[in-house]
């Protein structure tokens, strides 16, 4: 197991209710800057909610609002020049991961001199940053208690993840209830996202990491269980709570410290959303299979034999590989039950980016589980079509 330093300073208030904790932000000042969406916080009511509670606590709240599903570098610009017009003391993201990545580097660019992009291209630019809080009302990134966040340019077909120790949230109310509403497309997509950070650290080279992979087993049989039930029944708690604080547990370091490498899929992925802007779990629903077929082999089949035995509840006595194909042939049958979407034609993507996708995503796949160059990643992309 390699040597960590740990440390997951937010504090989380978990539970129905637990919004009224958004009176502490008064310990960080008294002007804050409320980051959204396209607006379901004010359908829902929650948008009042949270108003109501920090102007009954004498704060003064400006607003940066429309806040896209893949985040733009624009909106970070607009929020940092207003944390800047407005002397703000604490940056409020509620929404889903999308708005809180944008809060994160809105909340970084305010304290930094030069354009944001920068802070996006080169995460060791980040030094400081205003307070971040979060109100989560969709499990899937868990960058409501991490440091990361992941930002595009459109304009340039660039989608780039980045991040910071001061990037992670002060405190974060995760609500079951919030999550209520979400669509069950999205859903299932959260559901996706949540599988697809554990699974990448998963299945790692590292010797002796027995209890992070125990802790990501769990992960995984927790998604598989209740994921399906949210879709049925949407309002069901116990499957809400369990896959809000499943989505938390799987980013948040706390099964990658010790066994961390490089994620393979998560760069593919990115270059499906800066290219064609589609769903970032969808990407991932699609990719995972495909990527676990293409790296099987003698040398890696025992890593996908404990996930068939361990998460799928696969025969231990039968032959390895045997476990490990119809590990792979489960996971893709769990997201189609899911409803997502099985192939990049079904979110309508042909061939004509896929080398320059391939050549984008492969540098940053170098040194991943299995280490893909530019040629597999476009091998990958084209079993994916």
């Amino acid at each position: 197991m390699q040597n960590f330093d740990y440390s997951i300073p937010t504090k989380v208030y978990f539970g129905k209710g637990q919004v009224e904790k958004l009176s502490l932000l008064s310990q960080f000042g008294s002007r804050v800057l409320l980051c959204y969406g396209g607006g379901s916080i004010k359908k829902t009511g929650l948008y009042d909610t949270v108003l109501q509670i920090l102007k009954q606590n004498q704060m003064s709240v400006f607003e940066l609002s429309g806040i896209d599903p893949n985040p733009r570098i624009e909106s970070v610009r607009q929020g940092a020049q207003m944390c800047r017009e407005h002397n703000i003391d604490v940056v409020l993201a509620v929404g889903g991961g999308s708005v809180i990545d944008c809060a994160k580097v809105v909340a970084a660019a305010a304290k930094y001199e030069g354009d944001a992009w920068d802070l996006v291209v080169d995460g060791s630019k980040i030094q400081d940053a205003l307070p971040i809080a979060t109100v989560l009302t969709l499990a899937a990134t868990g960058s409501e208690m991490d440091q990361f966040a992941v930002i595009s340019d459109m304009t340039l077909n660039e989608k780039l993840g980045t991040g910071g120790e001061c990037l992670k949230p002060a405190m974060s109310v995760l609500d079951p209830t919030y999550t209520y509403t979400v669509s069950k497309k999205m859903t299932a997509a959260g559901v996706a996202d949540t599988m697809s950070h554990t699974i990448e650290t998963y299945f790692h080279n590292e010797p002796g990491g027995y209890v992070q992979c125990r802790f990501a087993e769990g992960l995984l049989r927790t998604c598989i269980e209740y994921g399906p039930i949210a879709l049925e029944q949407p309002d069901n708690y116990e499957a809400r709570a369990n896959l809000m604080w499943a989505s938390s547990m799987a980013i948040n370091n706390i099964i990658r410290y010790g066994v961390f490498v490089p994620w393979g899929v998560h760069p593919m992925e990115h270059e499906l959303s800066a290219f064609y802007d589609i769903t970032h779990g969808d990407g991932l629903a699609i990719l995972t299979p495909f990527w676990m077929e293409y790296v099987l082999s003698e040398k890696t089949v025992q890593k996908f034999y404990e996930y068939g035995v361990n998460v799928w509840g696969i025969d231990k006595n039968l032959d390895k590989m045997e476990v490990a194909r119809e590990a792979i042939a489960q996971t893709k049958a769990f997201f189609a039950k899911m409803g997502l979407p099985k192939t990049l034609s079904d979110v309508g993507i042909g061939e004509e980016k896929l080398e320059i996708m391939a050549q984008k995503a492969a540098t940053k796949t170098a040194g991943c589980f299995v280490p893909l160059n530019a040629q597999d990643v476009l091998n990958i992309y084209k079993m994916a079509l």
